[in-house]
């Protein structure tokens, strides 16, 4: 199995306001196991980057002024990519970037060259509701080392957003490992602790003390003792 982690960083927010890609990283992983094979590229986007942008991956427009155009790195980009599970945090983000840069260049979106997206803040939404869970508090909450994060950076990112997967998907497939498991050796030792009844059948004379308390009751209520009528009617 073939899945790509995949990162962008942009000029600003939204791309319908014209923002474009700056940087895009895509980090190969086979069988669960990172290939060490990856792509990662800076884009000049051809405008001015926001600040607040900046402020988050630190990326000026001076140095991207030498840097190829995203049209330049494209047909690069969809080979990379082809075919392979995509793995992104916040994936609507990125991939509504892509498709915008695809569509300027009256390329194919996203979907048609890979296998499907997988969106691991929407899967941590659904395992941590309520939590902080963005790539950051992931790290910290899956142990993986983030130290070198002080900036966003699309290749930083996709590593470490390739072992917080691990984490999550592990811990997915442990926990029901381990509750099948657990379920199977409890059924199995219930059966086994589980003791077989043992019928002691009444001999006579406690059917006959039985037949004398169930009368000296049936005196005592002047005859409203459902136990003696149940016993006359067997």
């Amino acid at each position: 199995m073939r899945q790509i982690i995949l990162d962008t960083e942009t000029t600003g927010l939204d791309p319908n306001q014209g923002h474009r890609i700056i940087e895009v990283a895509a980090v190969e992983m086979v069988n669960r196991r990172l290939t060490g094979n990856h792509l990662h590229r800076y884009v000049n986007p051809g405008r001015d980057i926001d600040a607040g942008a900046m402020q988050v991956h630190g990326i000026t427009p001076e140095f991207l002024q030498d840097k190829p155009h995203f049209g330049d790195i494209a047909q690069e980009f969809v080979d990379f990519i082809q075919g392979a599970e995509l793995i992104i945090h916040n994936a609507p983000f990125d991939v509504g970037f892509l498709n915008m840069e695809l569509r300027l260049l009256e390329m194919a979106p996203l979907v048609t060259w890979c296998d499907g997206v997988t969106d691991t803040l929407a899967m941590a939404k659904a395992l941590h509701p309520g939590q902080r869970n963005n790539l950051d508090a992931l790290c910290k909450r899956y142990g993986v080392d983030n130290a070198a994060r002080t900036l966003h950076g699309a290749l930083l990112d996709c590593e470490l957003l390739a072992a917080v997967y691990l984490a999550l998907t592990r811990g997915q497939e442990s926990l029901s490992i381990g509750l099948e498991a657990h379920s199977a050796q409890s059924d199995r030792a219930a059966a086994h602790a589980r003791p077989k009844p043992i019928l002691l059948p009444a001999s006579s004379e406690e059917q006959d003390a039985h037949a004398s308390l169930l009368e000296a009751i049936a005196r005592e209520s002047k005859g409203a003792c459902l136990w003696g009528a149940e016993q006359g009617a067997v």
